[in-house]
């Protein structure tokens, strides 16, 4: 049976297993792993996985790939399949717990993954995934780059990058247009992204205005009250979001509450 990939769900299909040995060692694969995959898709990797660590919790949306998978991963008593949406699912609730994420994470929703995954999933300790190189370049871009924005700030509150490859289109089916790349990284502290992340993604709603005007029209607080905090932090009232370190976004955060 031919699977059609879902442009709708930013299904681009692993097919080419080359890459494999890449994911495994940037992820440090462990037979006692419990591995978390969102989006198996046909289950190159699910089996790569499931053949090298304790459990495989895979978790597809896309219904429709069930006969496939359940073809694929039919020799693997070690993968629990659950069908579903991984933004709305309860991931605490996975049992054994996972510590790691390894994924060829479907494009519409790698940057919300992660960071929920960051901000929830409390027991993951190391991430490998595979994303589009723009993104895999916003996670770690540092300040003052076009590329830093909230997920930067996000991501490297809680984590630290392990690993990095560019991947070319030949190893998807269908190819995308775009460069995609494997990330990894680890976690270092459980950050308060729950409180900080409002602030942080009003700050960067409107770039080519200041931080304060930013926020103010993001209705986060009056443009006063911005420029009161950023002062009692050691910052100018006229800084743009992109000068300011992650760790200044906790002060300026808890100076606005």
């Amino acid at each position: 049976m031919t699977v059609i990939p879902k442009k709708a769900l930013g299904q681009h299909f692993l097919v080419d297993e080359n890459i494999l040995g890449v994911i495994g060692r940037l992820a440090e694969l462990q037979p006692d792993d419990v591995v978390l995959e969102v989006g198996p898709g046909l289950g190159i990797l699910t089996r790569y996985l499931a053949e090298r660590t304790r459990i495989v919790h895979a978790i597809e949306i896309d219904r429709a790939l069930a006969g496939s998978l359940s073809t694929a991963l039919a020799d693997h008593e070690n993968v629990r399949m659950i069908f579903g949406d991984a933004l709305r699912l309860d991931l605490g609730v996975l049992d054994p717990a996972p510590g790691k994420l390894v994924a060829n994470l479907p494009y519409n929703i790698a940057t919300p993954l992660v960071v929920e995954t960051l901000e929830h999933a409390t027991s993951l300790e190391c991430w490998c995934v595979m994303v589009q190189r723009e993104v895999a370049d916003r996670f770690f871009a540092q300040p003052r780059t076009k590329a830093y924005g909230a997920v930067s700030v996000l991501v490297q509150l809680s984590a630290r990058r392990t690993g990095f490859r560019p991947v070319p289109p030949t190893v998807f089916r269908p190819r995308p247009r775009v460069e995609s790349a494997l990330v990894a990284f680890e976690r270092v502290t459980i950050a308060p992204i729950a409180e900080v992340r409002p602030t942080v993604e009003a700050a960067f709603a409107h770039r080519r205005k200041t931080l304060a005007n930013s926020v103010a029209l993001s209705d986060r607080g009056s443009r006063t009250q911005v420029e009161d905090a950023l002062r009692s932090i050691g910052q100018a009232t006229n800084v743009r979001a992109e000068e300011l370190e992650p760790a200044d976004f906790v002060r300026l955060a808890d100076a606005l509450r």
